[in-house]
């Protein structure tokens, strides 16, 4: 009955939040950047048995979730030795944790995980998931099945991501529930966009997403998409989706036209995978990596189709007006009833140094969420720290064969949550182009930089533009948090790092 109750849809959006915070582990150190990783145990794998036959495996992973008699799935799993059920435990003992199966042998899970993994974390759900990426350990076969008829106890509509005939890049294992359904973080389409001087309502150093495409010129306020994560738009005749993963940090906008000639809209799957958004597309429902553009489950999965980045900035309201007069900006009233107030839906999440949700893949070469900008080129990723770049304002680097400019001359993003003493950095007005053999150093104001004649060059959406007309094309990426890039591209590179 409490289940029921609590997934009423009125209370969806408001789902996330709470949960998170349930299982969220705060620390007591005012920073981790300079403290070690946990060690991870090594997995020293127990001699296995004879595998279970599959149609058996099957049969055990239903008797383990709703049978009448789980004990005798249990010990058959034990006695063989069967390590391929070490994710099936973890995903029963998390579905205890959220109310899905209670009192369907809860202690027993745990106790057949440790004898199985040879691990001693008790019912510390986040340390399991996290130990368990470093291994690799197989489900046996139709899990993923499984795992949809488990989790579509919250949502019916999960067990349609859930197939065990749906191609997938990713471990199913490492899919976790983010505390709403399906479009429980509900996506704006086509959303109304106002003159900015109708808007009222926005203050001149909020921060915005700044999108400008064949002249035409938006504002996305991070109030109004810290509460919906995605807005399907049309912006200069090119279709786009602002995809914005809150829990790490990344805002990208994407041209909804694919490589396959395919154009796609996009929702919230309600499913993360470590710690970052899973979206889905409304023609296929195939689940997408936000931070990557690809599909990962589904039907899309595995076919090479990838979408382009389009170039999207995070400044603040008052630069981007000043940039850029004849703007429009995102209606406060969308048609859904929200608090619409800085900082109100993840305002202490993102004053935080700590993750909501387990993520194994890490690097403490800076603090888990340091602020990065991303580029990829070439096919080579690298991260540049937005402290580093707040400092040095311009920045020549080359990437593999490349040579790139970045800009980062108006300095931090600073919100106060509104009704609260939280204080966080937004990030900061950072651009990127190709600068061809050409090196830039500051201008004499933030929207011009020189080059190394001492020529004035002009800081526009779409390149940097000589006296003479020259144009240094725009090098589209994003900001992130450390862990939440790194955790996907753990071969980057870091600037600033030999």
């Amino acid at each position: 009955m409490f289940l029921k109750k609590l997934l009423r849809p009125r209370t969806f959006v408001f789902l996330a939040i709470i949960l998170l915070l349930a299982f969220w582990r705060p620390s007591n150190e005012v920073s981790d950047s300079v403290l070690p990783l946990p060690a991870t145990p090594t997995y020293v794998p127990v001699q296995p048995g004879p595998l279970i036959p599959d149609d058996e495996a099957s049969q055990m992973m239903h008797d383990l979730a709703f049978g009448s008699d789980p004990q005798k799935a249990i010990d058959t799993i034990i006695s063989d030795k069967d390590t391929r059920f070490i994710a099936v435990f973890i995903e029963l003992m998390r579905a205890n944790q959220i109310g899905l199966l209670q009192g369907a042998g809860y202690r027993a899970h745990i106790e057949a995980l440790e004898t199985l993994s040879g691990q001693s974390f008790g019912d510390d759900w986040p340390a399991w998931v996290e130990w368990y990426g470093t291994t690799s350990l197989k489900p046996p076969p139709g899990f993923t099945g499984w795992k949809g008829k488990v989790l579509r106890r919250i949502d019916p509509a999960f067990e349609a991501f859930l197939q065990d005939d749906h191609p997938s890049t990713i471990r199913i294992e490492e899919i976790q529930w983010g505390g709403v359904v399906v479009d429980g973080i509900p996506a704006l389409k086509n959303a109304a966009m106002i003159p900015a001087d109708e808007a009222s309502y926005i203050t001149p150093e909020e921060p915005v997403f700044g999108i400008s495409i064949n002249g035409d010129h938006r504002a996305y306020p991070l109030r109004i998409m810290d509460w919906h994560e995605m807005a399907n738009d049309v912006v200069g005749g090119v279709p786009l989706s602002l995809a914005y993963c809150t829990l790490c940090g990344a805002g990208i906008a994407f041209d909804g036209r694919a490589s396959n000639g395919e154009t796609y809209t996009f929702g919230s799957s309600g499913f993360l995978f470590r710690s970052n958004k899973l979206m889905y597309d409304h023609q296929t429902h195939t689940l997408w990596n936000q931070i990557t553009g690809e599909p990962v489950l589904g039907e899309l999965a595995g076919k090479d189709i990838k979408l382009d980045v389009l170039p999207v900035v995070v400044t603040s309201w008052e630069a981007w007006l000043e940039q850029h007069p004849d703007t429009r900006v995102l209606d406060i009233n969308t048609g859904y009833q929200r608090p619409y107030d800085p900082g109100a839906a993840y305002g202490s999440y993102f004053a935080s140094n700590e993750t909501m949700f387990p993520v194994w893949q890490r690097s403490k070469l800076l603090g888990t969420k340091d602020r990065i900008y991303a580029l990829q080129v070439d096919g080579i990723p690298k991260a540049y720290p937005l402290k580093i770049l707040i400092e040095e304002k311009v920045v020549n680097d080359v990437i593999g064969e490349t040579p790139v400019l970045l800009i980062a001359s108006r300095g931090d993003i600073t919100v106060q949550a509104s009704g609260s003493l939280t204080t966080y950095n937004a990030g900061g007005e950072v651009r990127a182009y190709y600068r061809e053999n050409e090196t830039f150093n500051p201008g004499p104001d933030e929207s011009t930089v020189l080059d190394s004649a001492g020529n004035l060059w002009q800081v526009t959406e779409e390149a940097l533009v000589g006296p003479n007309g020259e144009l240094a094309p725009r090098l589209n990426g994003h900001l992130a948090y450390w862990f939440g890039w790194y955790t996907f591209f753990p071969k980057t590179l870091l600037y600033g790092e030999p």
